[in-house]
C-alpha cells in the first residue's frame, strides 16, 4: 500500500519529490527572455534593411535625375554649353533662357525627390559639356544611414 495518497494524487505518480513545483514557472520566464531578444533582433534588422532600402531609393533618384537633365540638354543641344555650372548649384536660380529654366527645375525635381526644399545639402554641378558632360548630384545620406556626403556622377557626350 501507499504511504502518502496524497502525494500520488497531487503529482499523478507515487513519491514525486515536492521540491519540483514551480520549475515550469522557471522555464516559462526563461523562454519569454529568449523570444524577448529574439523579437529585439528581429527589429533591428528590419530598421537596418528600412534604410538601406532608404539609401539605394535615394542613389536611384539621384541617377534619374542626372538622365534627366541630359535629356533637357539633347532637347536644347544648340545650346548646350549653357547648362555648365562652375561649382555645385544647391539654390535653384530664377528663370530666363530655357538652359535656365531647366536647370531650376532640375534643381527643384533635386529638392523634392532627394532632399527638403530648405536643404543645402542637395546639389547638382554640371561640366564639359557640350563634349564630354559631367552630371553630377550630391546629397546628405545620412538619414538612409550612408555617408554624410554622396555623390553619383554621370558621363555621357550630347
Amino acid at each position: 500500500m501507499l504511504k502518502n495518497p496524497v502525494r500520488m494524487m497531487r503529482h499523478g505518480r507515487p513519491g514525486a519529490p515536492s521540491r519540483q513545483r514551480g520549475i515550469s514557472l522557471i522555464e516559462v520566464l526563461v523562454s519569454v527572455v529568449v523570444l524577448g531578444i529574439g523579437l529585439l533582433g528581429v527589429a533591428a534588422m528590419q530598421s537596418i534593411a528600412l534604410r538601406g532600402g532608404q539609401s539605394s531609393l535615394e542613389s536611384s533618384q539621384a541617377v534619374i535625375q542626372t538622365t534627366s537633365i541630359l535629356e533637357s540638354m539633347r532637347t536644347n543641344a544648340a545650346n548646350a554649353a549653357s547648362y555648365n555650372t562652375a561649382d555645385w548649384v544647391c539654390t535653384a536660380g530664377t528663370g530666363g533662357t530655357l538652359a535656365q529654366n531647366d536647370m531650376r527645375d532640375w534643381i527643384d525635381s533635386l529638392k523634392t525627390t532627394m532632399g527638403t526644399a530648405d536643404d543645402d545639402t542637395t546639389c547638382g554641378r554640371i561640366s564639359g559639356c557640350p563634349d564630354a558632360c559631367v552630371i553630377g548630384v550630391r546629397w546628405n545620406d545620412e538619414r538612409a544611414g550612408g555617408e554624410a556626403e554622396r555623390t553619383i556622377e554621370t558621363r555621357s557626350a550630347i
